[in-house]
């Protein structure tokens, strides 16, 4: 027993911990790109057009939307440990059930019962970190974590079109689920001595959330706009990106999944250096406050090339445009979620983050939809290239109106409740 508490032993288990939270959060990615690498096949056998593919698209975004604010209260009520655990099993369990789907239907609510278990994770991986890990490791903790959708988004183009040509689409998504079943059980072995260390001041496990200060604080609605304008465009890639090789550079799924992979690739370099930019400001004599809008202006600013992806000759070309977008984009919401880290107090960190992911599920579905009215009128995916391009900007400029001066919340008097 002495040995589980020993400083050591604390910080092996804590660092445990957020690997396993990183290989979460690449198998909750894996399987929702299932989905859209699988469009032609799935399109043939449920007789789907770009509206109905958007359609179900958006379901998922919606039950993400309506579950994640009660999944970041779960968090708050009953601790990372279990409500992660199993949120987990959940999603697992759901992707598995793809493969027994008959019909749309069917298709759907397997759909919806993955978004709900996946609803847990954005709550969980930030109360992680804040919970387990001092302030000057959350960053770069951040910063590894947020590689882990892009990791997964790089692993599913190459491996899960070969496998479902072999073995039929169902076996992709039996692939993925036993997979989540294996870290379900990876996680409870791991995690069940894991004590947050003693400079960490946490709050009881079930202690209630003010709504009242939670609603009323200026940081609070920060964080939900600027992430909702950053995750719409994540989700309209995310979602949309194999679908574009195909249409606008005829590529066919065998060929699409060197591209993608590639986009992928470059978010991950994207949230592996977003961890290093606001230390570094920081080491130059910047204040907090400038050191953090600074590392999200820098990373706006990439995005804003991004339209010229529809006019390049190669989709190599283009996929290094829009790569260069993801990489940004990463960089962008890991300094997010370190300011929420920073300065939401740790009592709503969960519930904060759980609201700026129901503003993103919810815009990324407008986007969504918005793709799939454009491509079926024949406006092509220009006007959502457009709108991508400035919401970076927009989101920092709405952050700085919003919160003219960030402080972390243990420099501010009377703020830790």
């Amino acid at each position: 027993m002495g040995d589980d508490n020993s400083a050591a032993s604390q910080a092996r288990r804590r660092y445990l911990l957020i690997a396993l939270v990183f290989f979460g959060t690449v198998l909750s990615y894996v399987d929702r790109q299932v989905l859209a690498l699988l469009k032609p096949t799935l399109e043939a056998t449920f007789h789907w057009s770009d509206e109905d593919f958007a359609h179900l698209g958006s379901a998922f975004s919606l039950a993400m939307a309506t579950s994640v604010l009660f999944s970041g209260w779960l968090v708050d009520r009953f601790g990372v440990r279990i409500a992660y655990g199993w949120a987990v099993a959940i999603w697992s369990l759901a992707g598995m059930a793809h493969a027994a789907a008959a019909t749309v239907t069917q298709f759907v609510l397997a759909r919806v019962t993955l978004a709900l278990g996946e609803s847990v994770s954005g709550p969980a991986t930030v109360k992680a970190t804040a919970q387990y890990l001092p302030l000057r490791e959350r960053s770069f903790g951040l910063g590894i974590i947020t590689t882990a959708p892009s990791i997964g988004a790089i692993m599913t183009p190459l491996v899960i079109p070969p496998v479902a040509v072999r073995f039929g689409w169902q076996s992709a998504f039996l692939l993925t689920g036993g997979l989540g079943v294996i870290w379900v059980f990876l996680w409870v072995v791991g995690t069940r001595h894991l004590r947050a260390p003693r400079a960490v001041s946490v709050a009881p496990a079930k202690a209630g959330v003010d709504w009242a200060a939670l609603f009323s604080d200026r940081r609070t609605w920060a964080i939900t706009g600027s992430k909702a304008m950053a995750d719409m465009v994540w989700w309209f890639l995310l979602f949309w990106i194999p679908d574009l090789f195909s249409k606008v550079f005829g590529l066919s799924q065998a060929q699409i999944g060197g591209p993608v992979a590639l986009t992928y690739a470059m978010a991950a370099l994207g949230a592996l250096a977003s961890g290093g930019l606001f230390p570094m400001f920081l080491r130059k004599g910047l204040s907090f406050n400038a050191a953090r809008k600074l590392s999200m202006l820098c990373f706006a600013v990439l995005i804003l090339p991004l339209p010229l992806a529809l006019f390049m000759g190669s989709p190599w070309a283009a996929a290094a445009i829009i790569g260069v977008a993801l990489f940004a984009h990463n960089g962008f919401v890991t300094n997010i979620f370190g300011v929420t880290a920073d300065i939401i107090p740790l009592q709503r960190v969960g519930t904060v983050t759980a609201l700026s992911s129901v503003a993103g599920n919810l815009s990324g579905m407008g986007m969504i939809e918005f793709a799939g009215w454009s491509l079926t009128n024949g406006h092509g995916y220009w006007p959502m290239f457009a709108v991508a391009s400035v919401a970076y900007l927009a989101a920092t400029l709405f952050l700085h109106l919003v919160v003219p001066s960030i402080v972390p919340v243990h420099d501010m008097p009377g703020a830790a409740g």
